[in-house]
């Protein structure tokens, strides 16, 4: 459902929407009075002021179902309004629009556009219309650039338009392009200020303002620098004023370390005083319980208000090493070397571990932002502009939340086609979750779910810092393989069969040489080497000619990627073999790792001329970070795939089902059998007919009336695990024998059988299971996996969140790999149709998108022949629909 939200405009300023109030007449008029004479006549095609004033009028009727309006407030000043007005046919409503001319080209009018467009959606307009004077380009050109399927009649004056409120992909596309542009300009006073106060910096050095302002100034950052400390007149070196008010002109970016309890009142200052942005240090907000939380959303109210975005608060900092910026505002202890990876995380404690860990290990990073409580600017935020930062080529994250998973996904599987995002989601475990919360207020998302929005999205998913740093080298420095064949190189034999084992394990290939790459090697090699591939060249190779070896391995064309060991023996210099790897990497367009048994920490560089190659300490972590390199370029290669048309949807019929229910049980509850199956078979999902019988008699007419075989089930849908509890009697070839097993059946469960349930018995095939759960921070999710009595046992299942596309429902059933290989004919058994599982995953992903009440559905069996697939059993919950906001709108947290 729409609420009213901050949005950021296309200057980067915010403003703030929500429905017109009964009182607001007033402000309305005054709006309207500030049209130019021209902009009323477009407006209401009259040259007088009455029409504004009888229109304001009806606006404010708020309690008249037949129109609606939001409007547009920058810095308390009310500065648009659109409104709809139902027609005739009550689905379709006409639209209008005023915008004050000092805001025209701001984006106000499009961002009223795409709201209101959601708001009357939600109140079941399917069609806006609207009547344009010819000669208000400025309008004609919002409804062309909006996205919309707009439909256009031109007549000597006007321009009658009409288009869908439903979202499409061109708008969705259209909304993401102009939510960038505007973002990264939010953001420009984050993290390119072109001035800096501190506010709150102690004289006492090892605390955290007096650090920061060290940091700023030991980084060469080349802008005004201030501080605000009403007992100092200098700290750090840096001229001190008593208050905000006192600054000399003003400021970009303020960096915030007092108490929790003043930082309102800095807020407050930093508005009056016309700074762009802040980052909060401080603690004590969201993180430490329902006063911190209420703290924390109003400091963020009033600096939206005053068009300031905030990082933090209950961080530690930014960072960006760009040569025109050089600002390290963080209270970290070791500088962070100038790079390419962009950093967010949202722990300060691991942000700074991270810092240091890469700067001892030569990681040089492009940006770090540690995002704490998250009150305002996002991971989303930082991913859009980590995609428009020409200094940026790799992404790391270190995630607890997601405050709109669907938006991250969007973004994200956009993002990852140009620059890679390497992500650590911490809180996936019970007790990790219990610290988040502790520790950064994150309402954790579970470990599974996470993991199925990285792997849709294209994000590198990793275990710990160790891996994220691991992965992340190989990236920055070396090129995406162009497969998983990886060969593998060493001077000692034992490392080089942990390395092949750990490929193996890691899904990748070990590179068997060509004849041709082995007759060469044998020339360079002494003898004894081994040159299949893993290539052993034994400890007495020397420097030249384990280069030459590289580089000969490195032409073949079956190898994609090559790993490098060097085990220190007394028979080499301790520099021949690490020199001679970096003069091979120096001349192919292929990725080198090095693995330098003993002689580096975790993950370090070797410095070629060119590239750097990164060495590890184990083969392991070198192959896993090169298997999750492959891997992504593997999704590169990859089609997004569409959400496609599906045929034989009765969407009325659908809706009819839920909205019954839910008449009868308003607080939700589990649909009858009979009635899920009559939802599942509006939306054209094949499904097994169910008759509900209270009696023996009853059950042998269902029996008579569907022929053959048939299965009675207690019809009770709070019954769990009902084979086990007797509660399916199969294989009844007669309706005597139908009437027979009610009886035993009511005899043995009593009142919980709730009558039966007869259909008839399914043809035999591979039993899956469909399923959809709700997450209330994911939404909807898809599940694919093993069906029947084994489903919870051996939990094979994969997950996708919606929208799923043609793509991910192929991925989906191909994922898990215990059903993948039954469908595929297991030993023998008659293989199944994947095709038709993809049909019926579309099919139910519609649905649930389409029908927000339903909160739970499991479709267990689905049976799975060779000719397609049947719903046997299947199982939904009901209940309103979540009050959610539209995630695809362009809106603040």
């Amino acid at each position: 459902m729409w609420s009213e939200c901050d949005v950021v405009l296309r200057d980067g300023a915010i403003a703030h929407l929500r429905p017109v109030g009964a009182g607001e007449g007033a402000e309305l008029r005054a709006l309207h009075a500030r049209l130019s004479d021209r902009s009323n006549y477009f407006r209401f095609f009259s040259s007088g002021r009455s029409a504004a004033d009888r229109y304001v009028s009806h606006l404010v009727d708020t309690a008249d179902p037949t129109h609606g309006a939001l409007v547009a407030v920058v810095g308390g000043r009310l500065v648009g309004v659109a409104g709809y007005e139902r027609l005739a046919d009550p689905t379709r409503a006409e639209i209008a629009f005023a915008v004050e001319e000092a805001q025209h080209g701001r984006g106000v009018g499009t961002l009223l556009l795409e709201h209101l467009a959601a708001y009357a959606r939600d109140r079941g307009v399917t069609t806006f219309v609207a009547q344009i004077h010819v000669e208000n380009l400025a309008m004609l050109r919002v409804f062309s650039d909006a996205g919309f399927p707009v439909r256009r009649h031109r007549d000597a004056e006007t321009v009658d338009i009409s288009f869908p409120v439903t979202p499409t992909e061109s708008l969705l596309a259209a909304q993401d392009s102009r939510e960038s542009e505007a973002d990264v300009r939010s953001l420009r006073a984050l993290l390119r200020p072109r001035s800096v106060v501190v506010v709150g910096a102690s004289r006492r050095p090892r605390t955290v303002g007096h650090e920061v302002v060290r940091n700023i100034v030991a980084g060469g950052f080349p802008g005004p620098v201030h501080v605000v400390n009403p007992h100092a007149s200098e700290v750090a070196g840096v001229a001190a004023v008593p208050t905000i008010r006192d600054l000399p002109g003003p400021v970009d970016l303020a960096i915030v370390a007092v108490p929790a309890a003043a930082a309102s009142d800095v807020v407050e200052e930093c508005a009056h005083a016309g700074v762009r942005a802040m980052v909060i240090l401080t603690a004590g907000f969201a993180e430490a319980g329902a006063e911190g939380r209420a703290r924390e959303t109003k400091l963020v109210a009033r600096a939206r208000a005053a068009g300031m975005r905030i990082v933090g608060p209950n961080c530690m900092g930014i960072v960006n090493t760009a040569a025109g910026v050089r600002l390290n505002a963080t209270f970290a202890v070791a500088p962070p070397r100038a790079g390419r990876v962009g950093v967010v995380s949202q722990s300060g404690g691991l942000g700074i571990a991270l810092l240091e860990q890469a700067s001892a290990l030569g990681l040089g990073l492009s940006t770090f932002v540690s995002t704490g409580n998250k009150a305002d600017v996002s991971g989303n935020d930082l991913l859009l502009w980590a995609e428009q930062d020409p200094d940026t080529d790799v992404i790391a994250l270190y995630l607890e939340s997601f405050g709109n998973p669907r938006k991250f996904s969007r973004i994200a599987r956009r993002v990852s086609r140009s620059k890679p995002i390497v992500a650590v989601k911490g809180g996936g475990s019970g007790a990790g979750s219990r610290a988040a919360r502790s520790h950064t207020a994150a309402a954790v998302t579970s470990r599974t779910h996470a993991d199925a929005l990285f792997r849709q999205a294209g994000v590198i998913a990793v275990d710990g810092l160790g891996e994220l740093l691991d992965t992340v080298s190989l990236l920055a420095h070396q090129p995406l393989p162009a497969g998983g064949r990886l060969a593998i190189v060493g001077n000692a034999g034992g490392p080089c069969v942990l390395a092949a084992d750990a490929a193996e394990a890691a899904g990748l290939t070990v590179a068997v040489l060509a004849s041709a790459t082995q007759a060469e090697l044998r020339a360079i090699l002494p003898r004894g080497a081994a040159v299949a591939g893993p290539v052993d060249t034994i400890a007495s190779v020397s420097g030249p000619a384990f280069e030459k070896a590289l580089r000969a391995v490195l032409a073949d064309p079956g190898v994609d990627g090559l790993l490098a060991i060097v085990a220190p023996t007394p028979l080499t210099g301790p520099d021949d073999l690490p020199a001679a790897v970096r003069a091979a990497a120096a001349h192919t367009g292929k990725p080198v790792l090095a693995v330098l048994l003993g002689q580096v920490p975790r993950v370090t560089t070797l410095e070629p001329s060119g590239r750097a190659v990164c060495a590890y300490s184990v083969p392991e972590d070198a192959v896993r970070a090169f298997g999750r390199a492959a891997g992504h370029a593997s999704w590169l290669a990859r089609s997004f795939g569409t959400v496609p048309d599906l045929t034989g949807l009765d969407r009325d019929r659908a809706r009819a089902v839920v909205d019954d229910a839910l008449l009868k049980v308003p607080d939700g509850g589990w649909l009858p059998a009979e009635r899920a199956v009559e939802l599942v078979a509006a939306y054209g999902i094949p499904v097994a007919p169910v008759v509900r019988v209270d009696s023996a008699d009853a059950a042998a007419a269902a029996a008579e009336q569907i022929g053959g075989p048939v299965v009675l089930k207690a019809g009770n849908p709070d019954l769990v695990h009902k084979s086990d509890r007797g509660g399916v009697a199969l294989g009844l070839a007669t309706p005597a024998a139908a009437a027979a097993a009610y009886v035993r059946m009511a005899a043995l469960l009593g009142d919980e059988m709730g009558g039966g349930l007869i259909s008839p018995t399914a043809e035999a095939g591979t039993e899956t299971l469909v399923g959809v759960v709700q997450d209330p921070a994911f939404g909807p999710l898809v599940a694919f996996g093993l069906g029947g009595v084994f489903t919870d046992l051996l939990a094979d299942r994969a997950y996708r969140l919606l929208p799923l596309t043609d793509v991910d429902a192929a991925e989906l059933v191909r994922e898990p790999r215990g059903v993948s290989r039954v469908l595929g004919g297991f030993r023998g058994a008659a293989a199944g149709s994947p095709a038709a599982v993809e049909d019926v995953l579309l099919r139910v992903a519609r649905l649930v998108d389409d029908i927000p009440e339903i909160g739970e559905m499991d479709i267990n069996p689905l049976i799975v022949t060779s000719s397609g697939a049947v719903a046997v059993d299947v199982k939904i919950h009901v209940a309103p629909a979540p009050d959610a906001a539209d995630p695809t709108l362009r809106r603040l947290r």
